[in-house]
């Protein structure tokens, strides 16, 4: 079987290479851009695909005949592809989870930070030449929320123990190491809110209109898991409108995010380029994971 790491970007292509073992099936690699339009072209003579977040569209992957296997590299294939479809065309999706657990716990904490100290827009304006020290909110004492508490939120909550936050937590199933509340008590008492719930059609705008407004009046919004989550539209009126203090997102409905979306243009939101995986030894992990998910795929293949 022939594999091919279709968007093995510059940053990815040394990980890549170093975590790769004598004995691995060999994996091509396409360091170029393209558009979906080009995958059936990318693809043809091809049997896995290892896609680092690249779209693929239903339609455009029925015309990669003999495509059978997509690695996904992350745990958010449904963002970039209808994974239902894609199993109802032949086309078996993997994805590869727990790789970067403290490397988004970490981001996520940072994100708080930069939200509750203001650190961009003050930032933004001593390069701009003005001198205009913020007030802002201290993190110790303060109420984090998390809503979904797996291996992201229990390290976030540890992290956020140690500089001494209250951590409470909804979750669908119970969990012992966090004081697990009702949601409408989290949204209604939590200082700061972090999302971590994975995205499916139960979850989907999951944080409506309806739940913003039951969010506490200056609340901070943090978004590292999977930016359909947010009702957009929502989001927006009550940063607007104040009702949100702060927003820190890593995860958009468009990647990558235009300059002209009114989310670049508001001040009190901190933005980061869904990087919040992307640590050196997160990397390392997902590759060498992707990697071990072909070599069972090419075995499983191979006549006894």
């Amino acid at each position: 079987m022939k594999s091919i790491f279709i968007d093995c970007n510059n940053q990815l292509a040394p990980v890549f290479a170093r975590v790769q073992r004598p004995d691995d099936p060999p994996v091509a690699v396409n360091p170029d851009p393209f558009q979906s339009v080009d995958l059936p072209q990318l693809l043809a003579g091809y049997d896995i695909c290892l896609d680092d977040h690249s779209y693929m569209p239903t339609d455009v992957m029925a015309r990669c005949r003999g495509l059978k296997h997509i690695v996904f590299l992350g745990t958010g294939a449904s963002s970039y592809m209808d994974v239902p479809a894609l199993n109802g065309i032949g086309i078996e999706v993997h994805t590869i989870k727990g790789y970067g657990d403290v490397a988004v716990a970490e981001h996520t904490m940072a994100l708080i930070f930069a939200c509750c100290r203001d650190l961009a827009r003050m930032d933004r304006a001593v390069r701009a030449g003005v001198w205009d020290p913020l007030e802002s909110m201290q993190l110790s004492g303060k109420t984090l929320g998390l809503i979904g508490l797996g291996g992201i939120g229990r390290e976030v909550a540890r992290i956020a123990r140690g500089v001494g936050m209250e951590v409470i937590a909804w979750n669908r199933s119970p969990r012992t190491e966090v004081r697990v509340v009702e949601l409408d008590e989290l949204l209604a008492c939590a200082d700061i809110i972090s999302l971590h719930l994975a995205l499916n059609d139960a979850t989907r705008g999951f944080i409506n209109g309806e739940r913003l407004a039951r969010m506490k009046p200056g609340v901070i919004l943090v978004n590292t898991a999977r930016a359909a989550l947010v009702d957009e539209a929502a989001l927006l009126a009550a940063l607007a409108s104040g009702h949100i203090r702060h927003a820190g997102l890593d995860v958009f409905h468009a990647e990558p995010l235009k300059p002209d979306h009114p989310l670049a243009r508001m001040e009190n939101v901190t933005l980061t380029s869904h990087a919040a995986f992307r640590t050196l030894e997160a990397s390392e992990t997902l590759m060498r994971r992707a990697i071990d998910i072909v070599r069972r795929i090419v075995a499983a293949s191979s006549p006894l």
